[in-house]
């Protein structure tokens, strides 16, 4: 198993995209946690922690130069807007005005035929440079505006993110957006790409899992809300008591099947407008490391990494290690899905200069005692 952490050079991030400077920033504390990242794409590409031995591993799959990060996959670790996860390739209305998206998602396989606007389109955040300022040693801002027509959306919307890690061995990511002179949607998310064990390579299927939801969000053969919920209970989803991601991934299912392995929205039970929840606990046996994610948002996507293949070179990651099939997973707090053609659904749409806050707090522990 390979657990030795990968040294990232700022210098082989530092250059210019969109004329502005692109570089890596590092923040951290002194109990051992140190995060890196890059502000194309307001990006983690690294994330250290102790395991129950006190060893430092990186459990966050990610690259080690600009160039890979423009090569690799495009979603892998980045903060993701104005619109996260996917919209349907159809027409929706806000205020009565008719808005089509660029689509940029296109799958022609027949068993899972898919055209939608995946991550807010060609120009969302996860291909965008963020203006960076470093608040503290353990803290950074990132700032991106998305303009008025931008993949169709409307309206400009203007967003700041803050990374920061605390004493209490949390990574915490608060984001804040405000519209300009048109209502526009926004729903915001961060991808990291998980693999608590410490070995970017190895299969996330030991890990155990807590999501605690009742229902996830129904989808289709595209990955697309039907509108209509659908109960874990007596499912290969329910993670309600804790469960290896393995121990039924390959379960005959009609949602697994639709996303080749887990790739769903889970609506949290407990969930509160604006109030920090537990939206998911990971335990990785092999290393001890624990890993809670709260958040304010309703619910939170889970992907277990099924479209990670070892493909060159865009799963080639840090140190050469190859990202195959299932060697990570993302738990992805943010709004629902395709909210814009579902009016049950929490609504995603701000109002002209309307502001909204929303916060993901990831803690690291181990099961030691």
């Amino acid at each position: 198993m390979r657990t030795e952490v990968v040294r990232l050079d700022p210098r082989r991030f530092a250059t210019r995209i969109d004329n502005v400077p692109i570089g890596l920033h590092t923040i951290g504390n002194d109990r051992g946690i140190a995060v890196a990242v890059t502000n194309y794409g307001a990006r983690i590409l690294q994330i250290v922690v102790p395991d129950r031995e006190g060893r430092p591993g990186d459990i966050a799959q990610g690259y080690e130069s600009i160039e890979q990060v423009l090569g690799g996959q495009p979603s892998m670790g980045a903060f993701i807007g104005r619109y996260a996860n996917r919209i349907a390739a159809r027409a929706f209305e806000i205020d009565g005005e008719v808005h089509v998206l660029t689509v940029n998602e296109t799958v022609t396989d027949p068993a899972r035929p898919r055209r939608s606007t995946l991550h807010g389109g060609t120009r969302g955040s996860r291909h965008r440079s963020f203006a960076v300022t470093r608040v503290a040693p353990d803290s950074l801002r990132m700032e991106v505006r998305f303009r008025d027509g931008e993949d169709g959306f409307p309206g400009d919307l203007a967003v700041d993110v803050e990374y920061s890690v605390t004493g209490e061995d949390e990574l915490v990511i608060t984001y804040e957006a405000v519209a300009g002179a048109r209502a526009t949607v926004a729903n915001f998310t961060v991808h990291t790409f998980f693999n608590l064990c410490g070995d970017p390579g190895a299969t996330v299927g030991p890990t155990r899992l807590v999501i605690p939801a009742t229902n996830v969000l129904e989808v289709d053969s595209a990955l697309l809300p039907t509108g209509s919920l659908r109960a874990v209970e007596g499912t290969p989803l329910d993670f309600r008591r804790s469960r290896a991601i393995e121990s039924r991934i390959d379960i005959a299912c009609d949602l697994l099947a639709a996303g080749d392995g887990y790739d769903h929205y889970y609506v949290i039970d407990q969930a509160v407008p604006g109030e920090l929840v537990l939206h998911a606990r990971a335990y990785d046996p092999r290393s001890g490391r624990v890993l809670d994610v709260r958040s304010t948002e309703p619910g939170i996507q889970f992907y277990s990494g099924n479209g990670l293949d070892g493909r060159r070179s865009r799963d080639i990651g840090k140190g050469g290690v190859v990202y195959g099939r299932r060697t990570a997973f993302c738990l992805e707090p943010s709004h629902y899905p395709d909210s814009v053609h579902h009016p049950a659904f929490p609504t995603t749409v701000l109002a002209a200069y309307e502001r909204y806050r929303g916060e993901i707090r990831y803690r690291f522990s181990t099961d030691r005692i």
